[in-house]
Order: C-alpha cells, then sequence, then structure tokens
C-alpha cells in the first residue's frame, strides 16, 4: 500500500531527488542507503560507483559543456560513504 510519498531517489537524467529536489544522492538518500548497505560496505561502494557511472554519462549527454567535473561527481555519489564497517561485536 502506498503512503502517498515517493522515496528520495533519483530523478533521471537529471539526477535530482524525487522528493527533495536536491542533487542525488541527498542526505535523505545518503541515510536510507546506509540502513539498506549495514553490514555491506563493499556492496554499498559498488551501488554508489555503478550511479556514479551513470550520472556521468546522463549528465555529460544532457549538457556536454557544463557537466560536473569528475572530482565533483565522485564526492557527490561515493565520497560520503564509509570506507571501513564498524567492528563486529565479539
Amino acid at each position: 500500500m502506498s503512503t502517498g510519498t515517493c522515496p528520495h531517489a533519483p530523478m533521471r537524467p537529471l539526477w535530482i531527488c524525487e522528493r527533495c529536489a536536491h542533487p542525488w544522492p541527498c542526505a535523505e538518500a545518503r541515510l536510507a542507503l546506509m540502513a539498506e548497505y549495514a553490514g555491506d560496505r563493499i556492496g554499498l561502494s559498488v551501488y554508489l560507483c555503478g550511479q556514479l557511472y551513470d550520472a556521468a554519462v546522463e549528465l555529460h549527454r544532457l549538457n556536454p559543456d557544463g557537466a560536473p567535473s569528475p572530482q565533483v561527481l565522485f564526492a557527490r555519489f561515493v565520497g560520503w560513504a564509509p570506507l571501513h564497517s564498524p567492528p563486529l561485536p565479539n
């Protein structure tokens, strides 16, 4: 059953959030991704790298001279994610 609210998902090919219109992944999307991939930082990194690739292609296609730089896209899509999983409990 739908609650009438959409998730913080990317609106492609613009790569803005469908719900809040901030650049995706917005803060809420990041929190949701962290929860979804809890304990699987490698899976999160693989997913984000795939999204980064798709966004780079689509944003460049929309505006070849004004697309964000690779550094900006990396920081936006991948750079925020934790590098290490928290230690496992004993």
